[in-house]
Parts: structure tokens; C-alpha cells; sequence
């Protein structure tokens, strides 16, 4: 047992570096006041309150919109995957799987840079619609140009824990509904559906959160005025330099991460 506990250790350090002790600056940052040293630290609550003005709950609330819709999109997109995917051996199921986690391989600024070329004024889309003959569309810069980005990045994350509910599903009980006379659609509504919630809770509540909290993509889709929570802390820290606002926001995105968590632990009880 002490042989593996040298094996440990290593990574206990690099986590505890990486991961702790920036944890640890956030939540001090966060409720401390701009300008304390090390041994005049003054906790206060005012970077919340800050939170809850008007600008920023728009903010808030933009981002909602924008995690929702891309949520909705990649739920039908990736159940309707997932589905098609779970229907054939495993094999087949395998080499599928890994057809759609190859896109996760290229780094996601580069994936956005690609929708940039496809998607300008002078871009592959609007070269293809000069050329049909039809009136060039402004599509950057743009709610749609942002969620096409974010359900593109995202949908396997939707794909997989749904793919994953539906292969782990006992096939004698959909022969079972069948046997009992429930057509096609009822035997998908209260067998295959259901079964598979565990799978749609895990999807929804990770692709809401990493839309969110993404910036790459609404940054360089949306345009440097479109705003979400993950450009507004990046913003905080880098352009602004209020690491202690920065730091709330970031914390409250982490208590939203934890309750999703805890939600997803209800629904998902086996596995552990």
C-alpha cells in the first residue's frame, strides 16, 4: 500500500498547486476589499452587492438566455445522436463515439476561428449564397453566430452521457413493452425516455455550464460588446484588474457549479 501512496503523492502536490491554492485565493480575493496587504485584511460583502446591479445582471441574464437556447438545441440535436448511435453493435457504436469526440481533439480557438471564416461578410457561407445568386447575409457578431459556436463546441458533451444512459439500458424491457402492446411511441416515453433521464441531466447541466462560462467563443463570435459571465471575469482580471469583483463572480459561478453537481448526484444515484 505505501508503494502506491509514492504514486500519489506527486499528484496530490500538482493538484494542490493548480488547484487548491488558486481555490483558495479566489474565495479571499472575494471577500476581501481591494488594496488590503497580508496583514491588514479587511472582509466585506460589498463584491456581491456589486453583483446585483443593473449592468451586470444583464450580463447574468444574457448569459441564461444564450446557455438556454444552446441547452434546448443541443439536448434535441444529441438525444436524437445518441439515439441513432445506441442502435447499432458495439463495435459501430465505438467507431461512431470516437467520430464525434474527434472534434474535442482541436483546440477550441481554433474551431472558432474556422466558424470566423465561414461565417464573415467575405466568408465560405456568403461566397456560396453570391454565388446561388442570393443577398449575402450578416450572420458575425450575432446571438446566432455565438449559439452555433457554443452548440458546435458543446454537443458532445450532450452526445455521450446520453449515449452512455441508453447503451447501459436493459433491451428485455423495451421487448417487454412491446409484448404488452405499447406502440413505438409509448415504449419511447415511458421506457427508453426515462431510462435515459440520468444521461439528459448530466448533458443539460454540462453543456449550461460550460455555455455560461465560456468567453473564447463570445468574444471572437459575438464581437468584442458581447458580454457573458465567463468574458465578464476575464474582463475583471485582465482589462479592469478588479481581481476582488472578479473573484466573487467567479465564486458564484462555482456555488452554481456545485448545486448542478448535487442535482445531477439525484438523478444519477448508480453510478458513484
Amino acid at each position: 500500500m505505501r508503494f502506491y501512496k509514492n504514486f500519489i503523492l506527486p499528484y496530490l502536490v500538482w493538484a494542490g498547486l493548480l488547484i487548491v491554492i488558486p481555490l483558495i485565493m479566489i474565495l479571499i480575493y472575494a471577500f476581501t476589499a481591494d488594496g488590503n496587504s497580508v496583514l491588514t485584511v479587511s472582509f466585506t460583502f460589498d463584491n456581491f452587492k456589486n453583483i446585483l446591479s443593473s449592468a451586470y445582471i444583464s450580463v447574468f441574464w444574457t448569459s441564461l438566455k444564450i446557455g438556454i437556447i444552446t441547452v434546448l438545441i443541443c439536448l434535441v440535436l444529441g438525444y436524437l445522436m445518441a439515439y441513432l448511435i445506441a442502435q447499432f453493435s458495439e463495435k459501430v457504436q465505438t467507431i461512431l463515439i470516437l467520430l464525434v469526440t474527434i472534434p474535442m481533439w482541436i483546440n477550441m480557438l481554433l474551431r472558432t476561428y474556422a466558424w470566423i471564416s465561414i461565417l464573415s461578410d467575405n466568408g465560405l457561407l456568403n461566397s456560396l449564397l453570391t454565388f446561388l445568386g442570393l443577398e449575402p447575409m450578416s450572420l458575425m457578431y450575432t446571438d446566432f453566430a455565438v449559439i452555433l459556436g457554443l452548440v458546435c463546441d458543446f454537443l458532445p458533451f450532450m452526445i455521450i452521457p446520453i449515449h452512455t444512459s441508453l447503451s447501459k439500458m436493459d433491451k428485455s424491457l423495451i421487448e417487454a413493452s412491446y409484448d404488452l402492446g405499447a406502440n413505438k411511441f409509448q415504449t419511447f416515453k415511458r421506457v427508453i425516455f426515462k431510462l435515459s433521464i440520468p444521461g439528459v441531466v448530466n448533458g443539460i447541466i454540462m453543456v449550461f455550464l460550460l455555455s455560461i462560462s465560456s468567453f473564447v467563443i463570445p468574444k471572437l463570435l459575438g464581437g468584442g460588446n458581447y458580454m457573458m459571465v465567463g468574458n465578464l471575469i476575464e474582463s475583471q482580471f485582465i482589462s479592469v484588474g478588479d481581481w476582488n469583483f472578479g473573484s466573487a463572480i467567479s465564486f458564484v459561478l462555482a456555488a452554481i457549479m456545485l448545486v448542478a453537481i448535487k442535482i445531477t448526484e439525484k438523478f444519477d444515484k448508480t453510478d458513484e
